[in-house]
């Protein structure tokens, strides 16, 4: 799965990266016709240098996204028949067998069953430590890289606005040297200085949405977690009761 991961990853990177090496090497306003030739004439306007960096930005954090996407989507279970096979195996005092089907099903919930599984042994407080324990475990894993995405979303615009002032320095420059203030090259500088900006925007709000959909799917699974450690403690309580009297 990590290298899965990686793969992806790389597969991005290198994308940006051509991406980028294109656009440094066009010296020439792109003549506009449809959305792929007017975003690159854009481009090219705002500047390869600060735009290169905008667009690096986009694409490490939608890989970050991606990864956390596919991530989560696999860290989904059905809690409720997890549950209902362990519950059923510890109705027949099949330890083992309840350990096995948890130690077979994929994601957090079913790691953090086989957890306390494992210390069904040694008390009810020693399950309850094993779960709280290793559940915040879980949480760090499906937590990760979420901070990655926030630094994107931040630096996206923060990078749009330096180019806004340089370009606004490189627009006064132009102006001292023509010695007059003309209208055409305020509006050229300005132009140029403001395309980098609202990339900047563009980018943050793309990854965004990303951002709050990871969170609204992180929150739930987070959730999921909680209900069934309080449903699998039952479970273990039920089955000292029954067969450790």
């Amino acid at each position: 799965m990590k290298k899965y991961f990686a793969k992806t990853f790389m597969s991005l990177c290198a994308l940006g990266i051509s991406s980028v090496a294109f656009a440094q090497e066009a010296t020439e306003t792109a003549v506009e016709g449809g959305m792929y030739q007017a975003l690159k004439t854009k481009f090219i306007e705002g500047g390869a240098d600060f735009m290169s960096l905008v667009a690096i930005a986009l694409i490490f954090g939608l890989a970050f996204c991606l990864e956390r996407i596919i991530y989560l989507n696999l860290a989904e279970t059905n809690s409720s028949k997890l549950l209902k096979g362990i519950e059923d195996a510890l109705d027949k005092g099949d330890v083992e067998g309840a350990k096995a089907i948890a130690r077979d099903t994929r994601g957090p919930i079913a790691s953090i069953a086989y957890q306390g599984l494992m210390r069904i042994d040694q008390g009810i407080d020693v399950v309850e430590k094993s779960i709280v324990s290793y559940g915040g475990v879980q949480g760090g894993l499906l937590e990760k890289n979420m901070s990655w995405i926030t630094l994107f979303i931040a630096m996206a615009p923060s990078l749009g606005f330096l180019g806004t002032v340089v370009g606004m320095i490189m627009a006064f420059d132009k102006i001292e040297q023509v010695g007059d203030i003309s209208p055409t090259v305020v509006a050229g500088g300005m132009k140029v200085a403001l395309i980098t900006t609202v990339g900047g925007l563009i980018v943050a709000l793309i990854l965004q949405i990303f951002y709050n959909y990871l969170l609204s799917k992180l929150e739930a699974i987070l959730n999921q977690m909680e209900d069934a450690s309080i449903t699998l403690l039952d479970l273990v309580i039920k089955y000292n009761l029954k067969f450790k009297k």
